[in-house]
């Protein structure tokens, strides 16, 4: 028996350990994969964490998004206050947006589709932080996904 905080845990208990350590748990858990032992395993809550990695995954494209939305149109319609901490913010979330791609390139439709509700969030920090009216935005997104990654893109 391997030792935690909580004291020993068989491996006959590996289920139990989700609720009362989970780094434990998915030592535990990972082992029994690797040996074999499906049985043994916690396989409802395996599923149920490798389903939150791809939520995960997810919400952080979203965010990036987002923020990389926002700082183009603070871009576009702010001119006069262009700095390199914009260009710096826009390079950084688009190189982690085209990497995170590369990595997981199934979630390029799934960021394509979600541009239309991610819009409207970034035009809201783009007001928040510009003062701008929200009639100086357009309604729909004035940049096209292969725009937005596109390392060379800066909308004037």
């Amino acid at each position: 028996m391997k030792p935690t905080v909580l004291g020993p845990v068989a491996p006959a208990n590996a289920k139990a350990l989700y609720d009362l350590d989970f780094f434990e748990w998915t030592a535990r858990n990972a082992e029994l994969l690797r040996a074999g032992r499906l049985d043994q395993a916690d396989l409802e809550h395996i599923a149920e964490e490798i389903e939150d990695m791809g939520r995960s995954e997810r919400h952080e494209l979203r965010s990036r998004l987002r923020v990389l939305l926002s700082h183009l149109l603070k871009w576009k319609f702010q001119p006069d206050r262009r700095g390199r901490s914009w260009v710096a913010t826009i390079r950084v979330q688009r190189d982690d947006l085209v990497d995170l791609l590369g990595e997981m390139p199934s979630l390029t439709p799934y960021l394509r589709e979600q541009l239309p509700d991610v819009y409207p969030v970034a035009v809201e920090g783009a007001i928040e932080e510009t003062n701008l009216a929200d009639a100086t935005f357009p309604p729909a997104c004035p940049f096209s996904l292969d725009q937005i990654l596109d390392p060379d893109f800066f909308p004037e």
